[in-house]
Order: structure tokens, then C-alpha cells, then sequence
């Protein structure tokens, strides 16, 4: 039989997570924006570009990568867990913005650029898997 006091602790415990984990994806948003020209936000809704569409997608689920592996590895410790997800998906993101300065650097054109440019490009999809790929080691060392 499941108890109320189980299922309301459950409760909690996922909405705690839920809220955490959209907090960090605004994070890794936002972090983004800040490495790209012009305002994401619009290259997105308004100019329809794809390859922000492929870069922002395949961060939010590294993002939702690291922070399931979190909840896996806190064995049911709501404290643990939440400082694991911050503190593994921050680990994550400042990787992250590291790889997209190293591609930046040793490829041809501008990756910011790239990104916003109108034509769909297959450099966005290598930096995008990219990040999924870190995303699965930093799971990885958690578990």
C-alpha cells in the first residue's frame, strides 16, 4: 500500500527538482545569449533560426542529462541531491562555454556567428553534440 506521507514527500521532492533543473536550463540560456550577438530570444521565436534552435536544444538536455544523474546518485537525500545538480550542472556549463571557445578558436569563422547566421550549418550540430557529450561525462562521474 502507498502511503500519503510517501507521496507527499515524493511530491516534494520533484517539484524541488523541477525547480532547480528549469532554473539551471534558464542558466545555461542565458549563458548562451551572453555567447552569442543579438539576443537569442529573437533569433529563436522571431527569426526562426535553427542552428540557435540546435545549440539551445542540445544544451537544455545536457542540462536535464546532468541534473538526472544527480537525482540518481542522491540515493533519496533531497539536500545531497540539489547540491549535486548545481553544483555538477555549473561544472557542466563552465565546460561547456570552454569548448565553445577551444572550437571557436581552432575552426574558421566565428562560432557566435555561425550560430545566428541564417543558413543552417553543420558546425552547430558538432558543438551541439558537443555539449550533450559532456553533459554524459559529467553524469558519468557522478554516478
Amino acid at each position: 500500500m502507498i502511503s500519503a506521507h510517501a507521496i507527499l514527500t515524493n511530491t516534494y521532492y520533484a517539484a524541488a527538482y523541477a525547480g532547480v533543473g528549469v532554473l539551471l536550463m534558464l542558466i545555461s540560456f542565458a549563458v548562451i545569449d551572453a555567447l552569442t550577438p543579438g539576443n537569442l530570444r529573437h533569433q529563436l521565436w522571431i527569426d526562426r533560426n535553427r542552428n540557435a534552435g540546435i545549440l539551445v536544444g542540445s544544451n537544455l538536455i545536457a542540462v536535464a542529462i546532468i541534473v538526472t544523474a544527480a537525482i540518481a546518485a542522491s540515493e533519496g537525500r533531497l539536500a545531497v541531491g540539489l547540491t549535486y545538480t548545481v553544483i555538477y550542472t555549473l561544472i557542466g556549463l563552465a565546460v561547456m562555454c570552454a569548448t565553445f571557445f577551444v572550437i571557436d578558436l581552432f575552426t574558421p569563422g566565428k562560432l557566435g556567428e555561425i550560430v545566428i547566421g541564417e543558413e543552417s550549418h553543420p558546425a552547430v550540430w558538432v558543438h551541439g553534440i558537443s555539449h550533450v557529450g559532456i553533459a554524459v561525462i559529467v553524469a558519468a562521474a557522478i554516478l
